[in-house]
């Protein structure tokens, strides 16, 4: 192999830089964005059991439910959920088409849902759920 066809740093291959905005997000960061997602997640959860709006045996249900509407709709409207916020990430399409449509984030956060997608990545680090719906998660 010649040196231009090995990818210099994560996400050359998909032709983002490698610092700043634009480059791809650090696994780490990503996991404290989702962290405060799903907190988010919980807290209105338990904001509509304390209404009475949901059982407590719908509860872990209904914390599912709110994550992955929060994120489609937070992605689709602004780009980025608000745990992406806070860390400076956002949702982008690789194929370069934006925004990022709501069949492809219906099909990462369920992926992402399912927990195990997204512990296999490749080499640039993106997990299964960003390969099978041409996203990534990036540096704003």
């Amino acid at each position: 192999m010649t040196s231009a066809s090995c990818p210099t740093h994560p996400g050359a291959a998909l032709g983002l830089p490698e610092h700043g905005p634009g480059s791809l997000a650090p696994m780490g960061r990503r996991l404290v964005a989702l962290s405060i997602d799903w907190l988010i997640g919980y807290g209105l959860a338990l904001l509509a059991l304390g209404l009475g709006a949901i059982s407590v045996e719908m509860l872990s249900t209904a914390v599912l439910v709110i994550w992955l509407v929060v994120g489609v709709v937070a992605v689709r409207l602004f780009g980025f959920t608000p745990g992406q916020l806070a860390l400076g990430l956002q949702v982008a399409a690789v194929d370069g088409r934006v925004p990022v449509g709501v069949g492809r984030l219906v099909a990462r956060g369920l992926l992402i849902g399912m927990v195990i997608p997204p512990l296999f990545t490749d080499s640039d680090g993106r997990g299964l759920h960003d390969r099978v719906t041409g996203t990534a998660v990036v540096r704003r």
